[in-house]
C-alpha cells in the first residue's frame, strides 16, 4: 500500500512539473508572438496577456509541486529519525534536496523576470527579457527530475 501511495505522489509531482515546464514554454511563444523591435540589449515590445497567464501559472506549479516534494519527502523520510539508513543515503538525499532547492529558486526567478516583462502597466522598453520563461520552463522539467530523485532517496529503507 505504501509503496502505492509513493508511485502517485510521484506521478503528481513530476506532472506538476510538466505541466510547469509546458506552461513556460507556452508562455515563451506567447511572448513571441507580439510585436517588438530588439536594439541591441534592449527592446521595445508590447506585453503579452497570456504570456503573463501561462508565466504565473509556471510559477505556481512549480511552487506547489517543490511543497508536495519536500513536506511528503521530508516527513515520510529525511525529517523521520530511522536510525537504519546508511550515511551515504542521508548524504545523497541532503544533496538533492539542496539540487532541487537551487533549482527551484533560479527557475521561479526567470519565470518571475519573464513574467513581469509581459505586465500590462510595463513599459513599452527596457532591458531584454527574451528566453527567460523559455529557460524557466526548462528547469521545470529538471526540478521534476531532482524531486522524484529525492522524494525516491528520502523514503527508501521507510516502508
Amino acid at each position: 500500500m505504501a509503496k502505492m501511495a509513493g508511485f502517485f505522489i510521484c506521478l503528481l509531482v513530476i506532472s506538476l512539473d510538466l505541466a510547469a515546464g509546458l506552461c513556460g514554454l507556452e508562455a515563451e511563444m506567447a511572448q513571441n508572438k507580439v510585436r517588438h523591435l530588439k536594439m541591441w540589449i534592449f527592446e521595445c515590445k508590447s506585453p503579452s496577456e497570456e504570456a503573463f497567464k501561462f508565466g504565473i501559472a509556471a510559477a505556481g506549479l512549480l511552487i506547489l509541486a517543490h511543497i508536495i516534494t519536500n513536506l511528503l519527502g521530508c516527513c515520510m523520510g529525511l525529517c523521520s529519525q530511522d536510525h537504519h539508513k546508511s550515511y551515504a543515503n542521508r548524504q545523497i538525499t541532503t544533496g538533492l534536496l539542496l539540487l532541487s532547492w537551487v533549482i527551484l529558486v533560479i527557475g521561479v526567478s526567470l519565470l518571475a523576470i519573464g513574467t513581469l516583462a509581459n505586465r500590462k502597466d510595463r513599459a513599452s522598453c527596457g532591458m531584454n527579457h527574451r528566453h527567460m520563461l523559455s529557460l524557466g520552463g526548462i528547469l521545470c522539467f529538471v526540478h521534476g527530475l531532482f524531486s522524484i530523485a529525492y522524494y525516491v532517496f528520502a523514503t527508501s529503507g521507510t516502508h
